[in-house]
């Protein structure tokens, strides 16, 4: 029989992050599925899947609160389910509406934003005492309710902490949610080589100029050594999501090219690399 894991909770509060963890981690998922078609997808889809993740919540306003009912007759059929209730401080519900300037699924003309969620939470209050794990995502972001979830759903192969790699340009604002964050400005700017200035660090031009400059490869023979000594530590304690961020004035020569050789020589330790490079959408060249 498969298994289910059921994510509910307020709107607003997260449910479609913690969906797009748990499909990364190798779950069939479905958004909005109506509470009494529950039963059928699990018939259907567990011929295919053993883990199935679906996310019920007030959309489905006529027949949420059959979910009880429907979650006893799913147990009864020895069918494992799992309530995941995603909760968060009403202040910080209603900072994101207004945010987002989404309308909220209960709301009304003859009712306001907190009635809504107030009304909503009385809805829900049989499904959150039924949940196994309740997260309040009042202070969490997407990586970090992200890597809670994939922490208690990820198979045990799937456990492997994701290293995600940032290039960034100060000018451009601080990267706000490094773990770690290395600043290359201290390195010769290429902006000032003629020949460089119109290219990135993604072309070998500009990588061989930063990787092989003296002051560099003397950073690098001591970040390397850090790196491989911080993330099995990391890792080991349960972190699921980490981000390094490498930054240097505008986002495009020295970080860049520094960006892509850690993702080279830390992917051949570890698996899950990810390389970004936040300001391309500033980058003006003509040899791209």
């Amino acid at each position: 029989m498969p298994s289910v894991v059921l994510v509910t909770g307020l709107s607003g509060s997260g449910k479609t992050t913690a969906l797009r963890a748990l499909e990364d981690t190798g779950w069939f998922c479905m958004d909005n599925v109506p509470v009494v078609l529950l039963p059928k997808v699990v018939e259907l889809a567990g011929n295919a899947t053993p883990r199935i993740a679906v996310v019920v919540d007030v959309r489905d306003r006529q027949f949420i609160r059959d979910a009880g009912a429907v979650l006893d007759e799913l147990n009864r059929q020895g069918v494992a389910t799992t309530v995941v209730f995603l909760d968060s401080d009403t202040d910080a519900l209603v900072r994101r509406f207004r945010e987002t300037r989404r309308r909220h699924p209960l709301s009304t003309e003859s009712n306001d934003l907190m009635e809504a969620i107030a009304e909503e939470r009385t809805t829900l209050e049989d499904l959150a005492r039924r949940s196994a794990l309740t997260i309040n995502t009042s202070h969490c972001n997407v990586h970090e309710l992200k890597a809670i979830i994939q922490q208690h759903f990820a198979a045990e192969g799937d456990r492997s902490m994701t290293v995600r790699i940032v290039s960034f340009g100060f000018k451009h604002g601080p990267l706000t949610d490094a773990d770690l964050l290395f600043d290359v400005r201290f390195l010769p700017n290429p902006h000032f080589d003629p020949a460089l200035r119109a290219r990135t660090g993604l072309q070998p031009e500009v990588s061989d100029f930063v990787l092989q400059l003296p002051a560099f490869q003397e950073f690098d023979a001591l970040l390397q050594p850090l790196l491989m000594w911080l993330l099995p530590r990391y890792a080991a304690e349960g972190k699921a999501y980490l981000t390094i961020g490498v930054g240097c004035t505008g986002g495009k020569h020295r970080s860049v090219a520094i960006a892509e050789h850690l993702a080279r020589t830390l992917g051949v330790h570890s698996r899950g690399i990810v390389v970004s490079h936040r300001d391309r959408a500033h980058w003006t060249t003509t040899n791209a």
